[in-house]
């Protein structure tokens, strides 16, 4: 059963938070708003945070900044990961992406099927990591944003929790450039 060593410090990270949608502004982003307000709650600092419109050529950039900016651990978007036309958020990622986290959708839908049913199939909701940075993109309802980040994310980027963590493997994701050099 998975548990939290108190035994062990708390290690913050900073991570930039991403609206994306055609229609939320600063006054209406309740999920943007949801999701910043539970990270900085957890002890996480909102290192970053904007709103971009459902355009994987105006998300792309953004998230290749976020990736390249080293202060930035962890990037969470919230909207554009349904099955529209104009819904490409999964689709910003896989151009930026060099490693999948599968487990992270497959376990969101899970939790989520318990939530709203077969309603859960809709969401395109991914992980990965990208230049040494986690990635996460959750569906744009409150519902959701509180989903993922109470039931996986808190925990997951919470050091001390056991068995394993996200954040105990940061210092490797860069690895592979090391052999190379």
């Amino acid at each position: 059963m998975a548990r939290l060593d108190d035994t062990r410090p708390f290690i913050a990270c900073n991570i930039a938070v991403l609206t994306v949608s055609d229609t939320r502004t600063r006054d209406n982003d309740t999920s943007g708003d949801t999701l910043a307000a539970r990270v900085t709650a957890a002890g996480h600092r909102v290192a970053q945070r904007d709103i971009a419109r459902d355009d994987a050529d105006v998300i792309t950039p953004l998230l290749q900044g976020w990736i390249a900016d080293p202060s930035i651990d962890v990037i969470i978007t919230t909207g554009g990961t349904g099955i529209t036309g104009r819904d490409v958020t999964p689709e910003a990622f896989s151009r930026v992406l060099e490693k999948n986290i599968d487990g992270f959708g497959e376990l969101f839908r899970m939790l989520s099927y318990q939530k709203i049913g077969t309603s859960t199939i809709q969401s395109r909701a991914i992980g990965g990591v990208a230049g040494g940075t986690y990635m996460f993109a959750l569906p744009g309802s409150t519902g959701a944003v509180r989903d993922a980040w109470d039931d996986i994310l808190v925990w997951q980027l919470d050091n001390r929790h056991r068995p394993c963590n996200l954040v105990e493997l940061m210092p490797r994701l860069q690895e592979h450039l090391a052999a190379k050099a």
